[in-house]
């Protein structure tokens, strides 16, 4: 979800991957929540933080502590941010229980990246790359 919404937040200004400690696929509710708010899905996949963790990063952000133990550092990284939120994946109950956690995460997403874009750029984040390095990337 986080990809995909600082994909459309962040528009080409951010060059955005997603990965995860123990990636699983894409959950279906990932994507129809993400449907249902006209969010592109285009793209998205559930790689290994391993692909990119030799990488240069301007930000790599975890979302869980689970990713934040099994991610501390990673080599590149200009900044290390934490956004320590629940795994909708995890909540049990009928479908619009699930749902609702989905959703419920997707706007904390929201509210992060509306704190997180505007500081970042002001601080000099890449738009275009330059000496071997990518625009702003954020893992």
């Amino acid at each position: 979800m986080a990809e995909a919404l600082l994909r459309q937040e962040g528009g080409d200004r951010f060059l955005v991957r997603s990965a995860g400690s123990a990636p699983k696929g894409v959950n279906p509710l990932t994507l129809r929540v993400l449907d249902d708010r006209g969010i592109s899905t285009t793209g998205l996949s559930s790689e290994s933080v391993a692909v990119y963790q030799h990488e240069p990063w301007d930000y790599v952000i975890t979302l869980c502590d689970e990713a934040r133990e099994a991610c501390p550092y990673v080599p590149g990284a200009h900044e290390m941010l934490h956004w320590d939120l629940p795994d909708p994946a995890a909540v049990e109950g009928d479908e619009a229980t699930r749902l609702e956690a989905f959703r419920a995460v997707l706007d904390s997403l929201q509210a992060h990246l509306e704190s997180f874009i505007p500081p970042a750029l002001e601080r000099g984040v890449q738009l275009e790359p330059r000496a071997g390095r990518p625009a702003s990337r954020v893992p």
